[in-house]
């Protein structure tokens, strides 16, 4: 299994917006990140130099959100609803999607899936993916 660290995430993102702003060529990953990238224009200056986004701290106290925190929750949410992982979370999303748009649901999935990971994390105990789509289901109905 793949674990990257958070330098090599940054790099990863830096890396893949570098690419598509000299229109070179994208592998898979890279043109998903991209796009959601573009959807987020605050974001580019911190993308521009990825030096500096690796020595970068985004902690809390600090008070900037982390963009690749944001973006990282962007790519796992599109592949969960790729691959429909966990069951049920493609037509809960698509539901949400139809109700307000891809964007803004990304963002409402980010909040339950932000809360089923605090849960998991502060109980000690595993990650509530039925908590998680239900709340996800409830967003794309209210």
């Amino acid at each position: 299994m793949f674990t990257p660290s958070s330098h090599d995430v940054r790099r990863f993102f830096c890396d893949a917006f570098r690419k598509q702003r000299a229109g070179e060529i994208l592998t898979p990953m890279d043109a998903i990140a991209a796009d959601w990238i573009v959807q987020h224009p605050e974001y580019h200056d911190a993308l521009m130099d990825a030096d500096a986004a690796v020595a970068r701290d985004y902690s809390v106290e600090g008070g900037q959100p982390n963009p690749f925190l944001h973006l990282s929750m962007h790519l796992s949410i599109a592949e969960q609803v790729s691959i429909d992982q966990p069951r049920g979370i493609k037509a809960a999303h698509d539901l949400l999607v139809a109700r307000i748009g891809e964007h803004d649901a990304h963002h409402d999935i980010m909040e339950c899936l932000g809360e089923m990971i605090w849960t998991s994390q502060r109980n000690g105990v595993p990650p509530d993916t039925e908590a998680y789509i239900d709340c996800v289901r409830r967003r794309a109905t209210r």
